[in-house]
C-alpha cells in the first residue's frame, strides 16, 4: 500500500488500544510512516476554518479541549491540521482550529483564549520561531507542544514547553547528497546552483540551506552561488516571479529549494521562458501531492517527505504525555532527543524509485 494510505491506517488502528483509557491511555503507537515545515507543504485538504472556534472532535478525554493555532493554512499545515485532528479522535479529546494568518498578535490572542478558558495544553506553529517566548509567557500555566517551526530561542524548551517536528538538518542532507551523487555521475565536482530559501531567520530555512551546502562538500563538490540566495517565503508564486528573469541571464547547474512549493514555482518560471525543467537538477522538501507528481513527469529531481500528519499526531501524543507526566514518545516511535524536550519524526528522501509510496 502507499505510504501515506499506510501512514492513516497506522494511526487509526493503532490507536484502538489507547480507548480503554480514554486518552490517558499510551498503547497507541503513533509512529506513521514526517518543518518548516516548516512553513512547506502537505496533501490534505484543508479543514473548516475555524476562527470562531466551534470545530471539535466527538468525546472528551483528560485534556479535555486543545487548540491548535496554525501561523496561516496552506497545503503543508492543513495535512498536519489533519494529523491532530485524527489523534485527537482517537484519544477523545476535543480539538480546536485556529488559524492566525500570519499575525503574530492575533495567534498571541488565541492562546489568551485557551488559558482563559481552562484549557490543560495548546499546540502551536508559530507565525515566527524567535516569538516563542512570548508564546510560552501568554500561555501561563498551560503545558505548550510547539509544532514544526523550531524556537529560535531553544531556552524556551522546558519540562512543560516542548517541541514536536523533524529535524531539518536532515531534510537538506538529502538534497545535498543527491546532487551529490547526479553531479559525480555526469563528471562534474563543481557547479553553480540558484537558491529559494524559504522565510529568512527561521530554524528550518537556516538548516535546511546548510546541511544541504554541507552535504554537497562534504562529498567533493564546490558550490557556489549562481545569485544571491532569492527569499520566496515558502511560496510559489513569489519563486516563480523571483527567478524568472534570472533563469536566461545567468549560468547555473541546479535548483536548491527549501520546500516543493518554490521548487514548483521554478518549474513553472522554466516552463515559461520555454527552457526544459528536466534539463538540470531542481530539488525540493516536504513531498507534497504536487511535488510528488511533478517527480512521476520528471520536471522535479527529487524532494524529502516530511511526514506532516506524523508530526501532527506527535504534537496531540506529547500534549497527553505532558499533561500525564510521562515521556514524549511514551505511546509512539518517534525519537526524543537528549534533553528529552524535543520530539523527533523523521525525514525520509524521494526520488523516481520510491515515488509511488509517497502519492
Amino acid at each position: 500500500m502507499k505510504r501515506r494510505l499506510i501512514a492513516c491506517l497506522l494511526t487509526g488502528v493503532l490507536a484502538l488500544g489507547m480507548l480503554s483509557g480514554c486518552g490517558g491511555g499510551e498503547e497507541k503507537n503513533a509512529a506513521p510512516a514526517e518543518n518548516s515545515d516548516a512553513g512547506g507543504e502537505g496533501d490534505a485538504a484543508p479543514a473548516k476554518d475555524s476562527d470562531a472556534g466551534d470545530e471539535s472532535a466527538e468525546g472528551s478525554g483528560d485534556l479535555g479541549t486543545v487548540t491548535l493555532i496554525l501561523s496561516n493554512r496552506d497545503e503543508f499545515l492543513s495535512t498536519l491540521e489533519t494529523g491532530v485532528q485524527n489523534a485527537a479522535k482517537d484519544m477523545g479529546v476535543n480539538m480546536v482550529t485556529q488559524d492566525a494568518q500570519n499575525d503574530t498578535s492575533k495567534l498571541l490572542q488565541f492562546v489568551e483564549t485557551a488559558k482563559n478558558d481552562g484549557q490543560k495544553a495548546i499546540i502551536v506553529n508559530p507565525v515566527d520561531p524567535a516569538t516563542c517566548s512570548q508564546i510560552v509567557e501568554a500561555a501561563g500555566d498551560m503545558k505548550v507542544v510547539l509544532i514544526n517551526r523550531y524556537p529560535t530561542e531553544e531556552s524556551v524548551l522546558s519540562e512543560s514547553v516542548v517541541y514536536a517536528g523533524s529535524d531539518e538538518m536532515e531534510s537538506g542532507k538529502y538534497q545535498g547528497e543527491y546532487l551529490a551523487e547526479h553531479f559525480k555521475a555526469a563528471g562534474k565536482t563543481e557547479i553553480k546552483y540558484i537558491l529559494l530559501n524559504g522565510m529568512i531567520g527561521q530554524t528550518s530555512t537556516t538548516q535546511r540551506t546548510e546541511s544541504c551546502l554541507q552535504a554537497l562538500e562534504d562529498a567533493g563538490i564546490t558550490a557556489t552561488e549562481a545569485t544571491a540566495p532569492l527569499a520566496a517565503d515558502w511560496d510559489r508564486a513569489t519563486a516563480q516571479d523571483m527567478i524568472t528573469p534570472l533563469l536566461t541571464t545567468i549560468d547555473y547547474d541546479c535548483i536548491i529549494s527549501n520546500n516543493d512549493a518554490m521548487a514548483l514555482g521554478a518549474i513553472e518560471a522554466m516552463k515559461s521562458v520555454g527552457l526544459d525543467p528536466a534539463s538540470i537538477p531542481i530539488v525540493g522538501v516536504d513531498a507534497t501531492v504536487d511535488g510528488c507528481q511533478a517527480i512521476k513527469e520528471g520536471t522535479l529531481a527529487m524532494t524529502v517527505f516530511q511526514d506532516a500528519e506524523g508530526q501532527g499526531v506527535a504534537a496531540m501524543k506529547s500534549a497527553q504525555n505532558l499533561v500525564d507526566g510521562k515521556p514524549l514518545n511514551e505511546g509512539t516511535d518517534f525519537t526524543l532527543d537528549e534533553t528529552g524536550n524535543v520530539l523527533w519524526v523523521p525525514f525520509v528522501p524521494v526520488t523516481a524509485d520510491n515515488v509511488d509510496e509517497y502519492m
